[in-house]
């Protein structure tokens, strides 16, 4: 299989959909690698490293999406990468379509296989091409959300930690998965007074058993994220339905509820974001204001620091990539129902559920896709 991994082209994207470790991998299989020249410099990776890997270096990402059979890329295709795309073709990345209609009628329309990360599953039930970047994700909102809590930027000046005589911030985590753990222990090392909020019990006794003391857990009813939400000075929305825009657990009426200057940082917001007053940022002009309350919503958080992100995220999607490669998408879904959960377009066919209804569109099942010639 020929398999081309262009250079990202959303805004201030850094990482890159192949490490040359992945490279070296795929050739060592048979494949061929085709890398757009520069893409991995934003994590550090030069066009000699994929050279010595064996990968061939392209000029233009047109050449690559013409020649491979496979893409491989981070975030999902922009329009003009979407253009690019074509019947037959596997595209192999995060897709988020369930926010993004624009973006599903094109892959419906370009007739490729499309495959998301976030939607691959586990034995275990969980989402293991989405959990690397969630931990960094989650590691990084609290000190998202403390830069935006300075005064310069719009906050209310409040440092995460205090000092003695002066009380910590109050940090509001809502969503204790893998978003919410990791945001949550980073925001209390950082010495701020933390509180979890979820509606699992077993969840939150996991949290309790074994973060007991670090951080406080809350059940997420409507009256406690109320009265949680008043005296927060930040909150991290941390909520994910797999495959499906995220809840809206905040409105715009519940601002006023807040201090003034107090930070929201949503995590979400790749899945539409979490707060009704949510709009995807860039790592350009990351915040905003919203009746006086600071708004952090990049949607490609772990960009910022690409080169720990690509190496992590690549260790996770290698044996899959492999996988689609040695054996073409249909024989490698067919062997594994969690690569099979991945599937969301197939040859103008949307096959995940979650998507169509939150996009009122026909979903065809994809165990019946694997039964075509």
């Amino acid at each position: 299989m020929i398999i081309g991994c262009p250079k990202e082209i959303k805004p201030q994207e850094f990482r890159v959909g192949m490490t040359p470790n992945a490279a070296r991998e795929a050739v060592a299989h048979g494949h061929s690698v085709l890398i757009e020249t520069a893409a991995g410099t934003g994590s550090g990776f030069s066009d000699a490293d994929y050279a010595d890997a064996g990968a061939r270096i392209c000029d233009t990402a047109a050449e690559i999406f013409a020649t491979a059979d496979m893409i491989v890329k981070v975030k999902e295709p922009q329009a003009a990468e979407r253009r690019m795309l074509r019947e037959g073709q596997v595209l192999f990345t995060y897709l988020h379509l369930a926010p993004d209609p624009d973006q599903t009628r094109d892959l419906l329309a370009s007739g490729c296989t499309a495959i998301a990360y976030e939607t691959v599953t586990d034995a275990r039930g969980g989402l293991p091409l989405l959990a690397p970047m969630s931990e960094v994700a989650g590691r990084l909102a609290p000190q998202m959300g403390a830069w935006t809590l300075q005064k310069a930027n719009g906050g209310r000046g409040v440092l995460m930690g205090g000092v003695p005589g002066v009380g910590p911030a109050r940090v509001l985590v809502i969503g204790g998965g893998v978003v919410g753990t990791h945001a949550a222990r980073i925001a209390a090392g950082m010495g701020a007074d933390v509180t979890v909020l979820d509606r699992s019990l077993p969840r939150m006794r996991y949290l309790d058993d074994v973060f007991g003391g670090v951080f406080k857990t809350g059940y997420a009813s409507a009256g406690n994220t109320a009265d949680l939400l008043a005296g927060a000075d930040m909150v991290i929305g941390a909520v994910l339905v797999p495959g499906a825009a995220a809840p809206k657990l905040i409105s715009r009426a519940q601002l006023s509820d807040m201090k003034p200057g107090a930070a929201i940082v949503d995590v979400a917001i790749d899945q539409g974001g979490c707060f009704e007053t949510s709009r995807a940022t860039t790592h350009e002009a990351p915040i905003y204001e919203v009746d006086g309350v600071m708004h952090y919503c990049v949607a490609n958080m772990p960009g910022a620091v690409a080169r720990t992100s690509t190496i992590a995220l690549g260790n996770a999607t290698m044996p899959f990539l492999l996988d689609l490669a040695d054996k073409g998408w249909r024989q490698a879904c067919a062997d594994d129902p969690h690569l099979l959960a991945g599937l969301n377009v197939h040859a103008g066919q949307l096959t995940y559920d979650a998507v169509g209804k939150a996009l009122g569109l026909d979903v065809t099942a994809p165990q019946t896709l694997l039964k075509a010639a």
